[in-house]
């Protein structure tokens, strides 16, 4: 855990990878010299960097505080939708000080910032962030953004002023070369400037200074827009137009506590319900809203346009969140996943692409990851009756998906990640799957016959010599192969063992390629031979996605003692409390929401095909509230009798007071409302 603090951004990215990105207008509270770098955590005195102690540390949905131990400031912040809100206690000191670093990007930094004192309360101005100055990917993510803001302090501005770093054309300005000790020491001596009104340059800082006795308090509020300063100025109005802090905070709160009473929990323990609902929560962060209050978003093209009748949003982690995080929120935030797929057809359309992009982030095809993602959402949403976008371009747009990005006329992606690819090919299929479901619900048999043929193509990478899917070059030779646990050999972010069960849409297909006996052996070690706290490794390795639908194939091949058995020890061992709760990135919500769904007993293998596997629920009963706009039933409840850490296995289930010879229940059963009554006991059942 970090013993340092730079200060309170006011954009953030949740829980990426890549280096990261945003973390922009940095504000810091504090006393005596002006520092204008940040330091370092090994030299914080460098900088305006302070230690922190977690003794001091509050952490709530729609609040957090802690003390600056250098500046004996404590700091406690909140949130709306489109502003922000920050409190501070400062000493006593005759040269106290609330700073803002402009350049502040997290994986790079802005390459120029603007900076205008409105009146004696209130600065406004800019940052903008392109592929230059690093961020995602170190600008391998080609994101490209401008940061607009307005921010008002509730002591007024008398002696102010402005830092000015010198930054020579020539020096690069991504990670490292921000980072390095040459560049810092630049910024360290930025000249400083009393009294600038206005500034513009490659390494702005903003600072206000005045004196405090013992507990002053001093006010913060600023408005953030993506699209203009007079944006940022109407967000901050329409979200705080006041300064009551604990308003702010009490709101805030309130609209968490109202998003996460979607689910009601009870029984488990009370590490088990911090657990599922820190897990909820994170779930519920991306994707953003990236528009103005009144509907004004910066487009693909470069150009403001304005969302009428949907919310515009950005940070789409697709290979990732289709998974688990999409399908959950079908079930509780259906008007979210309309507002995404609206989102993502606006930039299929206005990048002129025509196809949907499968790592999105602020307009950008950032390139990351692999396969057609956005093609698996708007189909499974599609399929579960969440409509209201325009059918004709988000079948177009998904066509066009498929066939810019798919097995080609081979069969098999054979240019692909590490001279042809397991993992491409796999998910290519899959997405094929996906659309031919698309092509069936519109009426379009013969297109989704064409379509269905080429979802097999998983068949053209099995390799009866080794017994496994393996990579095949471009003229159809199997690539050297270094077993099933060896990482790479095709395969991005796993080996062969862990992607070779991708093939969620076929699985007696994939059944019949294996041979039964072979394919529950091969199940089966997967998972005995996976370490128990269930961190990187070889075999069932959590942290990453590719596995995240193996332990719910037990269920469909007639053994479901073991999904229930893998999926509970997974909640346990996987997962916890405090802020090592996670055991890999939460990859925007998507580590987040397996835990979720395994949690409450229900989980896709197959999103598109609208049905959710049947598990050992953590807890005694789940209520799940369900949109009237969008689902006939008014609650879904989960009961699980007898249940506890050892009565882990399903003995029988009801559906409304019937029972339920299955362990699978469609998304059309759940949002009709209803009654799931699970039997448990310690002893495996049939």
């Amino acid at each position: 855990m970090h013993d340092t603090l730079e200060g309170f951004s006011f954009t953030h990215l949740s829980g990426t990878g890549w280096y990261g990105d945003l973390g922009n207008f940095l504000v810091t509270p504090t006393v005596g010299a002006l520092h204008t770098a940040r330091g370092t955590r090994e030299n914080p005195d460098r900088g305006y960097r302070s230690r922190i102690s977690h003794a001091t540390e509050v952490a709530q949905a729609g609040y957090y505080a802690i003390t600056l131990d250098d500046y004996a400031v404590r700091a406690e912040l909140t949130a709306t939708p489109r502003a922000g809100m920050i409190r501070f206690a400062f000493p006593k000191h005759e040269q106290s000080r609330i700073q803002i670093d402009l350049a502040r990007r997290v994986g790079g930094t802005s390459t120029e910032q603007f900076v205008r004192v409105v009146d004696e309360h209130t600065i406004c101005g800019w940052m903008t962030c392109p592929p230059e100055g690093g961020g995602f990917g170190n600008g391998g993510g080609t994101v490209d953004y401008t940061v607009h803001f307005y921010c008002q302090f509730s002591k007024p501005l008398t002696r102010y002023g402005v830092w000015r770093a010198e930054i020579p054309d020539a020096w690069e300005r991504k990670n490292f070369d921000v980072a390095a000790d040459a560049y810092q020491q630049a910024v360290a001596e930025a000249p400083v400037t009393y009294g600038a009104r206005e500034a513009q340059g490659r390494h702005l800082g903003f600072f206000t200074e005045f004196e405090t006795a013992a507990d002053d308090v001093v006010l913060l509020k600023c408005g953030i827009s993506f699209v203009s300063i007079e944006g940022a100025k109407a967000n901050l109005e329409h979200d705080i137009p006041h300064w009551d802090f604990d308003a702010v905070r009490d709101e805030a709160q309130a609209s968490w506590e109202r998003a996460l009473s979607v689910v009601r929990v009870e029984g488990g323990t009370d590490d088990d319900k911090e657990t599922f609902y820190t897990a909820l929560y994170h779930t519920m962060i991306d994707p953003r809203c990236v528009s103005d209050v009144n509907g004004d978003y910066v487009g693909a093209d470069g150009h403001v346009h304005r969302a009428e009748d949907f919310t515009y949003r950005s940070v789409f982690s697709g290979w990732d969140v289709y998974r688990s995080q999409f399908p959950l929120q079908t079930l509780i935030n259906p008007a979210m996943v309309n507002d995404e797929i609206n989102s993502l057809l606006q930039i299929a359309e206005l990048s002129g692409r025509g196809y949907l992009p499968r790592w999105e982030m602020l307009n950008a095809y950032t390139g990351s990851m692999l396969g057609n993602p956005g093609v698996v959402v708007i189909v499974d949403a599609y399929r579960k009756g969440i409509r209201n976008y325009d059918t004709d371009k988000a079948f177009a747009c998904c066509r066009q998906s498929v066939d810019t990005f798919g097995n080609g006329e081979q069969g098999y992606a054979a240019k692909g990640i590490g001279k042809g690819c397991i993992s491409e090919t796999l998910e290519y299929a899959y997405s094929d799957w996906c659309f031919a479901r698309f092509a069936e619900s519109l009426g379009k048999a013969d297109l989704a016959r064409v379509y269905d043929e080429r979802s097999r193509a998983y068949r053209n990478i099995w390799n009866d010599e080794v017994r496994w899917f393996r990579a095949r070059d471009e003229e159809g030779h199997w690539l050297d192969w270094q077993g099933k646990t060896v990482h790479g050999q095709g395969c991005r972010e796993s080996n062969p063992y862990q992607q070779g069960w991708f093939v969620p849409h076929d699985i007696p297909g994939l059944v019949e390629l294996m041979g039964e006996d072979y394919f529950l052996q091969e199940l089966t070690a997967l998972f005995e031979n996976t370490p128990e706290d269930f961190l990187w490794n070889d075999y069932y390795n959590h942290p990453n996605e590719p596995v995240h639908n193996t332990v719910f194939l037990f269920n469909a091949i007639g053994k479901p003692w073991l999904t229930q058995k893998w999926s509970r020890m997974i909640c346990a061992k996987a997962y916890g409390p405090g802020p090592f709760g996670l055991c890999g990135n939460e990859d925007v919500g998507q580590m987040s929401a397996w835990y979720v769904l395994a949690a409450m007993g229900i989980h896709p293998i197959c999103p598109g095909d609208g049905i959710y596997q049947i598990t050992s629920p953590v807890f005694d009963r789940i209520e799940i509230t369900l949109d009237p706009d969008y689902h006939t039933g008014k609650t879904f409840t989960i009961v699980a009798r007898n249940n506890s850490p050892d009565n882990i296995y399903i003995q029988s289930a009801e559906l409304n007071g019937r029972p339920l010879d299955r362990l699978e229940i469609s998304h059309e059963e759940i949002t009709a409302g209803g009654l799931l009554v699970l039997t448990m006991g310690d002893s495996q059942a049939r």
